[in-house]
């Protein structure tokens, strides 16, 4: 299939300059708010490569067979519009709306739409229309030919596309890293190589997908469909999958998490050499390092792990009570439902980790001092971390980051959340009766 860009490279587009471009834009407001002398903005086959349309009102505004190359619309809203088979190549749309957009066989490679709402937008293929002399465009008879929507190489950090259609669309190599997946539409589209860390794909459906080389450690994709999705040596270590899906045959070529015994050697002697190299800094003994490491279920109350190396662990129902993991990586690791009462998260990196209906009453996640008397300090970082449901009663957070952290339905009675940093933090329904937010930034 061919792309916009390939297709449209060479018809004729008349060149709109920046003060045309402010008037149209004035004209479209006008027209939105139905005020007298508005006009639908229609940038149908016009080159807007390089200008700045950052901000800009654009609610069902025309770009069709538009020339975007390099645009600038961060923060614009196009709701409704439609930019059916623009050239989008390099556009920076960085926090724009584009939800229930057309971008049927647009081109996006190398586009940045980190932040961005693509609620609905429709990113199917589309079909390739006949431009003619005049620019005019119309359905060509008898040989369609189809023009496949490509996000190559697009940054979309954090992006929504919930609901959206991207089946049959090229998405290779592009960074997804946290964006918002739920009930979206993947048939058939090309993921290879694209970067779904921490993804939410949480019903989205997979089917006949390429994710062959892509990396999803701390992804949701409970109730997404597999059927026929390629996973040839996708990165689904830390995944949150149900047991139906872990059963799925397409996971056969994955990378998975190890299990323990794969490790070859007992619990014991891996915590005694932890305790040499830690009581010698790091002179004898060895680091324990359990990252990639399925120990779901075990038995580990108790133990010392303080800064043991446990990136992407899979812990799901795990006893920890009374452990210490002061300092030590957990990021991206499942830890649903893993009981954490009373154990020593000082300075802990849970980074993108799943805590949903995790037991941390009266866990200690308050920041380490590195230097005594120096007033350097190591706070627990939980960014981004999902919490939804968890128990915190009595925890010790303070100075904690929980930015952009889900406490949705948290238990907080009791919680000291003195200097926590709160920004962007999900605390709907969370119960924070007698808990102490004094001088917490982003309340």
């Amino acid at each position: 299939m061919t792309s916009a860009s390939g297709e449209t490279a060479d018809i004729p587009r008349t060149r709109l300059s920046q003060q045309e471009l402010t008037v149209l834009a004035s004209r479209h407001r006008a027209f939105l708010k139905r005020q007298p002398g508005g006009t639908r903005a229609s940038f149908k086959m016009r080159d807007l490569s390089h200008l700045d349309l950052s901000g800009f009102d654009l609610t069902e505004a025309d770009f069709s067979g538009a020339k975007l190359f390099s645009t600038r619309l961060l923060g614009s809203n196009l709701t409704n519009a439609d930019l059916y088979g623009t050239d989008m190549r390099l556009a920076n749309l960085t926090g724009a709306t584009l939800s229930r957009t057309d971008l049927r066989g647009a081109c996006m490679r190398g586009a940045i739409l980190s932040e961005a709402m693509l609620l609905e937008a429709d990113l199917r293929d589309g079909t390739l229309l006949h431009v003619g002399k005049a620019g005019d465009m119309s359905s060509v008879n008898g040989a369609a030919v189809k023009l496949t929507t490509e996000l190559t190489c697009a940054t979309m950090r954090g992006a929504n596309l919930s609901r959206a259609r991207v089946s049959n669309a090229f998405v290779m190599q592009t960074d997804l890293t946290d964006a918002i997946m739920r009930g979206t539409k993947f048939i058939r589209a090309n993921l290879t190589n694209s970067d779904l860390t921490g993804a939410d794909l949480q019903g989205a459906d997979l089917t006949d997908a390429n994710l062959s080389g892509a990396r999803l450690s701390g992804a949701i994709l409970s109730g997404a469909q597999f059927g026929n999705v390629k996973l040839t040596n996708a990165i689904m270590i830390g995944v949150i999958m149900d047991d139906m899906q872990r059963r799925a045959p397409e996971l056969a070529g994955a990378i998975m998490a190890k299990s323990f015994g794969d490790l070859g050697r007992e619990l014991p002697d891996l915590l005694t050499e932890h305790a040499a190299w830690m009581d010698s800094g790091g002179k004898s003994g060895g680091r324990a390092d359990l990252g990639g490491v399925d120990l779901s279920g075990m038995d580990m109350r108790g133990v010392n792990l303080s800064a043991a190396i446990m990136q992407s662990c899979v812990l799901n129902g795990t006893k920890l009570a009374g452990t210490v993991l002061a300092m030590t990586d957990m990021s991206l690791a499942d830890l649903r439902r893993a009981d954490l009462s009373n154990a020593d998260l000082r300075g802990v990196n849970l980074e993108r980790a799943t805590l949903s209906g995790a037991d941390l009453s009266d866990a200690k996640l308050n920041p380490v001092h590195i230097q005594s008397g120096t007033g350097h300090v190591w706070r627990a970082n939980l960014h981004r971390a999902r919490l939804e449901g968890a128990n915190l009663r009595n925890a010790d957070l303070r100075r904690v980051n929980l930015t952009d952290a889900v406490l949705a339905k948290a238990d907080l009675r009791g919680a000291d959340l003195r200097e926590a940093v709160l920004n962007g933090t999900d605390l709907t329904g969370a119960n924070l009766a007698g808990a102490n937010m004094d001088g917490a930034v982003g309340r």
